[in-house]
């Protein structure tokens, strides 16, 4: 039977962009695993870590970006890795940053882009992403009211 761990997390970063948002998409470096793929910031929580601040690390670390509100995405993704017979589930944050700061890429990424919903959807790599991605821009645009994030500034990390 699989083991089941938690131990990675995503961040979708945007920014608001008039009255839209745009997503920061970091494309894998060539040497690095699934390279040359776009994604979002990902990474492992390290021991001792909350998943809350292993985003933030992982935000600044693979962007020099620091985060002006993050919040909860109303949805876990889950990776199977075969070679491991491992089942990762992997909470899904999301941060907005300002249009000002400068994107300084780590070398896990060659480089990145910010896009609109419809370009985001298209070059993200799995459906868990491009859901994630949908969530965020409905949130934002407040198209489906239902939707209440959590925000992360009142929690304890």
């Amino acid at each position: 039977m699989p083991k089941i761990k938690s131990n990675l997390v995503e961040v979708h970063i945007f920014r608001v962009v008039k009255n839209d948002i745009e997503f920061l998409l970091l494309k894998r470096a060539k040497h690095d695993s699934y390279p040359n793929i776009w994604q979002m910031v990902s990474g492992q929580i390290r021991k001792g870590e909350s998943a809350v601040q292993a985003g933030m690390r992982e935000v600044l670390e693979e962007t020099g970006l620091i985060a002006e509100k993050l919040f909860v995405v109303p949805l876990v993704n889950s990776i199977f890795l075969p070679e491991k017979d491992e089942i990762i589930i992997v909470p899904v944050l999301s941060c907005v940053v300002s249009k000002k700061l400068k994107v300084i890429i780590s070398a896990e990424h060659s480089e990145f882009k910010w896009v609109n919903l419809k370009l985001a959807k298209r070059m993200l790599a799995w459906p868990g992403q491009k859901k994630a991605a949908k969530l965020i821009a409905d949130y934002w645009n407040k198209e489906k009211e239902s939707i209440k994030f959590v925000s992360l500034e009142n929690i304890k990390t």
